[in-house]
């Protein structure tokens, strides 16, 4: 699937609050995580998965890639994880939260199951990634949906312990109001509709409806303080030119290092879904994963669908 493609499922995905989803049969995952998942039926990135990797005392932490909503971890991760590989980083990703009886082209990608189950998910992963290389600690990257479900284990379910940096593209710790959608969420609630919506969405795109400004998974993830978990160093990544984060400045949180792209490069416009394929952001990547040798960010033209990765 294209970027373009993509992007627009994520925006049909949402937009369904308004028009109805297909009304699909929920399934609970298999019990096998996604570590179990054939190479041939869900194959990682280039650069990504080699199990026998060594963390070198330069990178000890491996790197884990988290895709978007509607992506898998080959689309999402295409340009940054063999660009992390050549930097000496072990890097592994996996796709998540997969509903095997959505409809095509939903059926190829991740994000779809409720962000809870989810996190759990990734921890699973995270343990088997911990288990081959010896490392006592991972690194998160994490991109839309990826830079937001990620919190909930390090939250809630103990993965404070284990991750070292965690970095963000494109986040949402509060929630995003993309076409007005979070407002009449809001006042389908109110009027007593909420239920109706969900049997209409939630078989189809369980985790679309905990996006939205306002949801009740924002809400615990903000309490006692916000999002943010002593002991982890976050890294923030956003884009004025975010078309599905609206507004961009959700994605700030308060006690991370917070970069806006075009503060440092005005001629970077890449949207929501380029932001894994640019220069500019794989730069800052490189700087919050090794901040002990980080170089200046060299600003280059980006447009707003970021060219192929090559």
């Amino acid at each position: 699937m294209n970027r373009r493609r993509w992007g627009a499922v994520a925006s049909i995905a949402l937009a369904t609050l308004v028009v109805g989803a297909a009304m699909v049969t929920p399934v609970q995952a298999a019990e096998a995580g996604p570590a179990q998942v054939p190479d041939l039926l869900d194959p990682p990135p280039p650069g990504s998965n080699d199990w026998a990797c060594t963390p070198t005392e330069e990178h000890p932490n491996p790197v884990v890639l988290v895709h978007g909503l509607s992506a898998n971890q080959s689309n999402n991760w295409a340009y940054v994880a063999p660009r992390l590989a050549e930097r000496g980083h072990c890097v592994f990703s996996l796709t998540y939260g997969r509903n095997p009886l959505a409809p095509p082209p939903l059926t190829q990608v991740g994000g779809l199951a409720p962000m809870e189950e989810s996190a759990q998910e990734l921890a699973s992963f995270v343990e088997r990634v911990l288990a081959a290389t010896g490392a006592e600690k991972v690194d998160l990257v994490g991109h839309s949906e990826g830079s937001l479900m990620p919190n909930h284990w390090v939250k809630f379910l103990g993965g404070a312990e284990v991750v070292d940096r965690y970095v963000g593209l494109t986040p949402l710790w509060d929630g995003t109001n993309t076409a007005g959608l979070a407002f009449l969420n809001r006042t389908g609630q109110q009027l007593g509709l909420g239920p109706a919506i969900g049997l209409a969405l939630d078989p189809l795109c369980a985790s679309c409806r905990q996006f939205l400004r306002g949801s009740d998974f924002l809400a615990a993830l903000n309490s006692d303080g916000g999002p943010r978990v002593d002991g982890v160093t976050y890294t923030m990544i956003l884009t004025r030119y975010d078309e599905l984060v609206v507004p961009y400045t959700s994605g700030l949180m308060d006690g991370a290092t917070n970069i806006v792209l075009q503060e440092g490069c005005p001629a970077d416009l890449a949207e929501h879904v380029a932001v894994a394929f640019d220069p500019v952001a794989l730069q800052h990547i490189s700087n919050a994963l090794d901040p002990v040798n980080a170089e200046p960010v060299r600003c280059f033209p980006v447009g707003p669908d970021a060219p192929p990765a090559t």
